[in-house]
């Protein structure tokens, strides 16, 4: 390298600096030694495409604060500053040059690690040359590259740490789609997001079986296994199949121990723990035995020479001791088992199509309770503003439909007080008994509840709302009146004079177009309560929120439009609602006799 001192106006910073086109670094801490005693260590620059000016690969805290301390002083550009100058358009010297200054001042975090290592992969570096360039050994440096397989939104979460790294760890084990789905749960407020060690049950349906735990030999055993992209983890991607290849590696093992004359072998059942302190250490020729715990994370530990702590009481008076009674063998096998339950499930359900009550109300009972295949969650009505909350919470239709669920929890049994009927757990002795109670009620009753279930289940902002508001003809001007946080909502001033034009005339709107937005609120208020000399308009509800829903523009993004139009597409689709040839009118669908 040549040294050299160069004018700081003939500095920029380069774009293979580790902190080019971010924000001004943080220099508080070695601003006072500058401002004292200048630079000491040259900055590493290397020629520029102008003439005469270089640009900065290393030091660029250094040269910011240089700057700040000419600025403090009043004498810009300031005095030449000592550089090292590099040979010409050596782009990975420069990017390690940046990169090593970094680190040795200041780890930075491990995204702009992985950006400046990806342009070193891409500059023809390998893996090898960068850990023996920065002293990373080749683990942490693969483990570093790894974050470029995970989505960019992912990497951004976790260089602003608002997420950890053993959350990022496990995402690495996700495929795209998951990390979507992640990130999906991540950006909903209402959503459960799992990190840390909870991300991989998630990622695994529960069962996350790490490779280590396996008794047999996996590489032959042609079982499927997910890596994590840093290389530390692996684990099984079938469950199901590892339980089986263990369960006879476990049964394998027994028999080697009772071949090599231990009295018995226990298998303590999947999930159930071996506590010490109910037993006691004998040795084999005493009659210990071999417990074998099995974990549900699939390991599995070998207790030898244990016997209960009532054996070893009567070892010590010297009677010997039997084997332990083995269990019952059950009635039926497994596969027995499985063959009946099919078989009755398949006539049960053949039978249910001549017995539409008991199938209405069985239906009814799983959407209250749930069961291994229902999953039934109610709408929760959220919203971050306060005030939209409070709103909906104290509007006429939801004081109406609150009334209506506490008589409905009285009528099945339930607690009043419940905060919704559905939302069960999938207790089966619980959907047992609500399908006895609902077959005690009379069919009207039943419907009753069933309006419940559904109004709670009812999701928000969909299609099923618009489609089901049209059929039924819902009168929005009865249950909603305009309040405070509805006007709070509205910013736009042209949809706000649009408005003023439904509920005071052409006329008004168009004296009062270019008023701001408070004044515009101000008359249709005054206009919906016939206050301040204005005619009061009477049952005025948005285009919005009418059954059909309308926009005021053509600039679209008015959700309940869309989901009319959805609803539209349909019946123009279903022969029933196709329009009559003679009247233009929509044909009504035949209903059943009630």
């Amino acid at each position: 390298m040549k040294l050299d001192f160069i004018a700081p106006d003939k500095l920029a910073i380069s774009k293979a600096n580790m902190r080019y086109a971010k924000k001004p670094p943080d220099v508080s801490d070695i601003l006072p030694t500058i401002r004292a005693r200048g630079i000491l260590v040259p900055l590493i620059v290397r020629p520029n495409c102008s003439p005469g000016s270089y640009e900065i690969v290393a030091g660029a805290r250094r040269f910011t604060a240089a700057r700040q301390v000419a600025e403090e002083r009043g004498d810009l550009p300031g005095e030449p500053l000592p550089c090292a100058i590099l040979g010409e358009g050596d782009d990975v010297a420069a990017i390690e040059a940046s990169l090593i200054e970094n680190i040795a001042r200041l780890a930075p975090d491990e995204v702009t690690r992985w950006e400046t290592f990806a342009r070193l992969v891409r500059e023809g570096r390998d893996v090898a040359d960068i850990s023996a360039t920065f002293g990373i050994p080749e683990a942490g440096v693969k483990r570093i590259l790894a974050l470029g397989n995970l989505l960019p939104r992912i990497r951004t979460l976790y260089r602003k740490e608002e997420i950890n790294a053993a959350t990022v760890r496990h995402l690495t084990l996700a495929s795209k789609a998951q990390q979507k789905s992640w990130l999906a749960l991540h950006d909903d407020p209402n959503s459960y997001c799992p990190t840390g060690h909870q991300l991989k049950e998630w990622l695994f349906g529960g069962a996350s079986i790490n490779v280590d735990h396996a008794l047999f030999d996996v590489e032959t055993s042609g079982l499927a296994i997910i890596a994590d992209l840093f290389g530390d983890e692996r684990y099984f991607a079938d469950a199901g199949a590892f339980w089986s290849a263990q369960e006879q590696a476990i049964l394998d093992r027994k028999q080697v121990y009772l071949a090599d004359g231990w009295s018995d072998v226990v298998i303590v059942p999947r999930g159930d723990y071996f506590h010490r302190y109910d037993f006691a250490q004998a040795a084999k020729r005493k009659g210990g035995r071999i417990y074998i715990e099995v974990r549900s994370n699939g390991e599995v530990a070998f207790h030898e020479g244990y016997v209960t702590m009532k054996e070893a009481r009567r070892l010590e008076r010297g009677e010997a001791i039997d084997k332990e009674t083995k269990p019952t063998r059950a009635e039926v096998s497994s596969t027995c088992q499985t063959y009946i339950d099919l078989h009755r499930h398949a006539a049960v359900r053949a039978a249910l199509i001549g017995h539409p009550k008991v199938a209405l109300r069985l239906m009814v009972a799983h959407a209250i309770v749930g069961s291994y295949l229902w999953r039934v969650r109610a709408e929760p009505q959220s919203c971050r503003n306060d005030a939209v909350r409070e709103s909906v919470e104290t509007c006429a239709a939801e004081a109406l439909f609150d009334e209506r669920r506490r008589a409905v929890l009285a009528l099945i049994g339930f607690d009043a007080e419940e905060p919704t009927v559905t939302g069960g757990n999938g207790d089966p002795h619980g959907l047992v008994g609500l399908f006895l109670r609902l077959l005690e009620l009379p069919d009207r009753a039943v419907m009753d509840v069933m309006t419940i279930v559904i109004g709670e289940t009812l999701e928000s902002g969909s299609a099923a709302v618009e489609v089901v508001g049209q059929e039924i003809g819902v009168d929005m001007a009865a249950v909603w009146q305009a309040d405070d946080a509805f006007f709070e909502c509205l910013r736009d001033r042209d949809i706000l004079t649009r408005l003023v034009a439904e509920v005071a005339g052409e006329i008004v709107a168009k004296a009062n177009a270019k008023e701001p937005g408070k004044v515009l609120k101000r008359i249709i208020r005054d206009h919906l309560n016939g206050t301040n000399g204005r005619e009061r308009c009477e049952n005025w509800v948005p285009k919005w929120m009418a059954f059909l829903p309308a926009a005021y523009s053509e600039r679209g993004g008015v959700g309940t439009v869309k989901a009319a139009a959805l609803v539209a597409a349909a019946r123009a689709d279903h022969p029933a609602v196709r329009d009559d040839a003679d009247t233009g009118e929509p044909q009504q669908p035949q209903r059943e006799a009630a």
